[in-house]
């Protein structure tokens, strides 16, 4: 027995020595011969192959008990379904108990209201409202459908005719509601893989409509043309592919975050020099800027077509809800399949189209809205010049009266605690109506804080006089007691 065993040991060393010395086992690395490699390699395989076979986890050899099972569950902490809010941003905004006209009830007392976008003093026009009550008769209040599902009623075709017309272009297309214009439009026609090149200070709904596009987004700084041209140059000479992108630039015709208004006519210049497409929100120019409300083309000496998308909301000078696009029929036809916001959402309610058509004959049977509107805007502005510790960082002519701390305490919460108190006071002291443009935790704007003022053709001069006073009397108490 112990010579077959002994036998057999012999016969496997052979075995082994024979696969070491074999020509096709012996390798040189650095000059030194090395035998068995072959072996090595078969060997390491063999375990490589065992290592991917076995499981990567082993259960217990035991069931966990009722009692352990109970203490993991006490344990466990679940992820927060929504961050922890700050303080600064948990805030109760005043709440109005009527129409939102140049004089308002808030808290239970009369006040000047400048945090309505009510620019043209349309809120509670009897014209309006007469065809708002003959709109509900006739129609109800919804429309119950999208409108490509039995939710196009009439009246919005007659809306959107009234508005091309009115703009002198080709088409338009109506939203339910104005946000959903931009953050519809946006992606519609800008793809992942396209450029936009972008306003820092555009307001939330233009944002939401970049994220959802995909694209790459590109910014310049607020209303340079300089750090437009220099981007669109950048782009342009480093991009290889960008001849065969879609490229866009995207701006507001009056910026909701600053009351700046866009130089349209250099913006054109640099689009036609680049070969971008522009996209113009115009929902706080629409029936305030040009001789007769045409928006910003009609300020700047524009032709309309020379503009590819046009949006806005109709919530401002129309004093109606939802947002129309305009333009091209094929920008049109394009956005009737392809717009989220417009596929997919129940349509505008009929007395509201309705409301947006008598506004707009409203505003072409009386153009010296505007003129009242502008004379308004120069008075508050002439009361406001010598605020102390404030800049107007508005343009002259916007219908956004912007106001700014001409010294940042350095935080953006120092800076909305002090706005805030400022804007509390004027409220509960004389009751002048302002708001504070604070940011969200979505808005992106990189543009600082500020008090905001809606200027409304529809306030009285000693409605602006009584808002430029109280600002400056609770200014230069409050700034001087944290100087």
């Amino acid at each position: 027995m112990a010579s077959a065993v002994q036998k057999f040991l012999n016969t496997t060393l052979d075995w082994v020595t024979l696969a070491l010395d074999a020509p096709s086992a012996r390798a040189v690395v650095f000059g030194f011969h090395i035998g068995g490699h072959l072996f090595v390699e078969v060997l390491l395989l063999v375990v490589i192959l065992f290592l991917l076979s076995q499981k990567s986890y082993k259960p217990p050899k035991r069931p966990l008990k009722e009692k352990e099972i109970d203490e993991l569950c006490d344990e466990w902490v679940p992820e927060s379904l929504i961050p922890r809010l700050s303080k600064e941003i948990q805030h109760e905004p005043p709440v109005l108990e009527s129409a939102a006209g140049p004089h308002a009830i808030v808290n239970g007392k009369e006040v000047v209201n400048f945090a309505s976008a009510n620019y043209l003093g349309l809120i509670g026009h009897e014209k309006i409202l007469d065809s708002c009550s003959s709109s509900l008769e006739k129609y109800g209040v919804g429309s119950c459908g999208p409108r490509g599902f039995y939710g196009t009623i009439d009246v919005h075709l007659d809306c959107e005719a009234r508005i091309a017309k009115f703009l002198g272009t080709p088409d338009s297309i109506l939203y339910s509601y104005g946000l959903s214009t931009m953050f519809s439009a946006i992606p519609a026609f800008s793809k992942k893989g396209d450029i936009i090149v972008v306003d820092e200070g555009v307001h939330w709904g233009i944002q939401n409509g970049l994220y959802l596009s995909r694209s790459t987004v590109v910014y310049f700084k607020h209303n340079d043309m300089n750090s437009l041209r220099e981007t669109l140059e950048k782009i342009s000479a480093k991009n290889k592919r960008a001849k065969k992108l879609r490229r866009y630039i995207v701006v507001e015709a009056v910026y909701q975050n600053s009351g700046q208004i866009a130089p349209l006519d250099e913006i054109i210049k640099l689009k036609e020099k680049y070969r971008f497409r522009v996209l113009l929100d115009e929902s706080n120019s629409i029936g305030v800027l040009g001789s007769s409300g045409r928006g910003l083309t009609e300020f700047c000496g524009v032709q309309v077509d020379k503009l590819d998308i046009i949006t806005a909301a109709m919530g401002h000078a129309l004093a109606a809800e939802g947002g129309f696009c305009t333009g091209s029929a094929r920008v049109i036809d394009h956005q009737r399949l392809s717009s989220s916001g417009y596929v997919f959402s129940a349509s505008l309610p009929p007395y509201l189209a309705s409301a947006a058509i008598t506004a707009i004959d409203i505003l072409e049977e009386n153009p010296n809205l505007i003129t009242k509107l502008n004379n308004n805007i120069a008075i508050l502005w002439k009361g406001l010049s010598k605020i102390k510790g404030f800049t107007i960082a508005s343009n002259p002519l916007s219908p956004i009266v912007y106001l700014q701390l001409e010294k940042s305490t350095g935080s953006m919460k120092d800076d909305l605690c002090l706005l805030e108190d400022i804007a509390e006071r004027v409220l509960k002291e004389d009751s002048v109506f302002v708001v504070v443009a604070r940011r969200s935790t979505l808005d992106k704007c990189r543009l600082p804080v500020g008090i905001r003022l809606f200027v409304s053709a529809a306030h009285s001069e000693s409605d602006l006089h009584k808002a430029s006073e109280s600002l400056k009397r609770v200014a230069a108490l409050v700034l001087s007691g944290h100087n």
